[in-house]
């Protein structure tokens, strides 16, 4: 992510924008009836996306300065960005800001915004009394939690950063990661394992796995893989949006190879078997009983096609669901058929333009 430049116009627009975060946090603390509304106003203020204006202002752009490459984040740069890095930078500007977020602590959307704004400074200041630092974690996972589970029900990625932060430059460094308490480096290990195959970081997987922190019941959990697969196959029951929990189901490949306990086994089968029928509970659509199946089948391929068969027989026990099924049914065996139909002529009309050899 792009770095705010440290120009005196880009500070004096930062410096406003916090003065204003921090007279908004005064109204709420000074208005009981209104503190959830403003809190929530705030909480998406500073998730807003940065307009090209503000973006000329705060990164500099007519002072021709070369900005670095972000790989398309610099598309989606949002406020909490650029001020979770101006308080890592400016600590004294965010210390106002922290006192009442501190003592807003029980309300709604106070540790949204203090994970937004400070997750970057945890990291960076230097915090010596224990309990404030446990405190502080906590909040940062708590708010973690809930901006995570928004872009979840709504199907985005707009806290995406926060994210890979939390993942690449703490849990992926030890010496970051050490500085909060064990019981919350445990907690950020969970939550970021519920979430790691929604914002596509299924390739630092084997990474995360080996900076997992020691769990006081790891006799009866199983390894780091084994905690990891837990806490995916509880995500999985949670999940209501059919694009985001197709999307996890896909990413289920990423799983193959693992050497898990046959308890963790079990659980996953059991939580996979659930999307598979239709009907309650979990009245899975098609296309998420489908991508279940897969998922089972490549994953566990022994006992394949029993597990088929035993579907299909249980599936005849409901005769009203025959016509959806003998309805797809046919409709696949038309698909099927006319791409064979359509790939066969095609290769026919590719075999006729060679030129023939004398």
């Amino acid at each position: 992510m792009p770095e705010a430049s440290s120009t005196p116009r880009s500070s004096a627009y930062l410096s406003a924008l916090s003065l204003e975060i921090e007279k908004k946090l005064q109204r709420a603390l000074a208005s009981a009836s209104q503190r959830r509304n403003l809190l929530q106003e705030l909480f998406a203020d500073i998730a807003l996306e940065v307009d090209d204006k503000a973006k000329d202002i705060i990164l500099s752009r007519e002072e021709d300065l070369i900005l670095p490459a972000d790989d398309g984040v610099y598309d989606q740069l949002c406020y909490f960005d650029i001020l979770a890095d101006y308080y890592v930078c400016s600590p004294e500007s965010g210390k106002p800001i922290l006192d009442l977020i501190v003592q807003l602590w029980s309300q709604s959307f106070a540790s949204h915004i203090f994970s937004l704004l400070f997750h970057k400074w945890l990291f960076e200041a230097e915090v010596e009394n224990p309990e404030v630092l446990l405190r502080y974690s906590s909040a940062l996972v708590e708010g973690a939690t809930n901006v995570f589970w928004i872009d979840i029900q709504t199907n985005t990625r707009r806290f995406q950063t926060l994210f890979c932060y939390l993942l690449e430059e703490v849990v992926l460094e030890p010496t970051r990661l050490n500085r909060i308490a064990v019981q919350a480096q445990r907690d950020l290990y969970l939550l970021l394992s519920r979430f790691m195959f929604f914002y596509n970081s299924a390739d630092k997987l084997k990474s995360f796995l080996k900076h997992c922190p020691a769990f006081p019941n790891a006799f009866l959990v199983g390894g780091p893989a084994d905690v990891f697969v837990i806490e995916l196959a509880d995500q999985l029951q949670k999940l209501k949006v059919e694009p985001v929990l197709i999307h996890y189901l896909s990413q289920l490949k990423y799983l193959q190879g693992m050497e898990l306990r046959m308890a963790t086994i079990t659980r996953l089968k059991a939580c996979l078997y659930s999307f598979t029928s239709p009907g309650g509970p979990m009245y899975p659509t098609r296309a998420v009983r489908h991508a279940a199946w897969d998922a089972l089948d490549l994953l566990f391929p022994v006992g394949r096609y029993p597990r088929h068969l035993i579907s299909l027989f249980f599936r005849l026990l409901y005769p009203w669901y025959w016509p959806s099924s003998c309805w797809h049914f046919l409709v696949s065996c038309i698909k099927a058929l006319l791409y064979a139909l359509v790939g066969f002529v095609y290769s026919s009309w590719e075999r006729m333009k060679r030129p023939k050899m004398a």
